[in-house]
């Protein structure tokens, strides 16, 4: 029986692929008809062809330091994730777990929350300078808040007869935390980890035009001022495939957790 499911299960996942092939050879053939159609093959629009940029992925792994490049946007992904965690969990256990401080600090939360990171940028540059420190403050703002209120949703959804039982057995706040909040959690904050890397990652690129020298939005600008544009179309193909590859790597991660938590 049991291999039967699995076996069923491939067979689903084998079809979802082959589906989302179809429609990512779909998407190509859009691309390609809305920059080939409105004018020659010569024209400025066909320079953003999927044939041309394909055509300029081997320079830039070659000539470009393109590995080095996207070495250094998932260092500043994972270092801005990494505050974001720092801060948002703590933050999220908080909120979930006190509703005095929810209602004293939720409004001003929500009101940061929906400002734009962004809107950040001149402040970041002006405060923390041109480089490193402004990126890594952007992607972390950006990050924290899908954290904070997924761990909140979390700690506010566990089983209190857990925490009850925990309580009658004399448990320690530290048993507590390890035994009882951080199973409850774990799949909420790994959800809030797949948001938060999405978010992220379209943070990025505008993000590493604050005066780096590296990263991949850094190589965008790069190629525009060469007027490189199937260079530029081809970092942004790279752009979504390593976006895509993330989010399927976090979905891949909480999946795991759960079924390790339901077993």
């Amino acid at each position: 029986m049991a291999g039967t499911a699995r076996s069923r299960r491939s067979s689903q996942f084998v079809a979802n692929a082959l589906l989302g092939l179809v429609g990512g050879a779909v998407a190509v053939v859009v691309w390609w008809a809305a920059v080939t159609l409105p004018g020659s093959a010569d024209g400025f629009l066909a320079q953003f062809s999927p044939l041309r940029a394909l055509a300029a992925l081997p320079g830039l792994v070659t000539d470009g330091n393109l590995f080095a490049h996207i070495g250094a946007s998932l260092r500043r992904v994972g270092v801005g994730l990494g505050w974001a965690l720092v801060v948002g969990v703590p933050l999220g256990f908080a909120l979930g777990r006190s509703k005095r401080f929810e209602t004293i600090f939720s409004p001003t939360l929500q009101f940061l929350r929906m400002i734009s990171p962004l809107s950040w940028m001149p402040i970041a540059v002006m405060s923390l300078g041109i480089g490193e420190r402004s990126v890594y403050f952007l992607l972390a703002f950006a990050a924290v808040w899908p954290l904070a209120m997924s761990t909140a949703a979390g700690v506010a959804q566990i089983d209190r007869r857990w925490v009850q039982l925990g309580e009658s057995l004399a448990a320690t706040r530290f048993e507590m935390l390890w035994h009882v909040y951080v199973p409850g959690v774990a799949s909420h904050v790994l959800t809030g980890v797949r948001l938060a890397i999405g978010i992220l990652w379209i943070v990025l690129v505008p993000a590493e035009m604050l005066g780096v020298n590296s990263g991949l939005g850094y190589l965008i600008l790069d190629a525009r001022d060469r007027l490189a544009y199937p260079d530029m179309t081809a970092v942004v193909v790279v752009i979504g495939a390593l976006g895509f590859t993330l989010d399927c790597a976090a979905r891949a991660l909480r999946r795991l957790v759960g079924s390790s938590a339901g077993s």
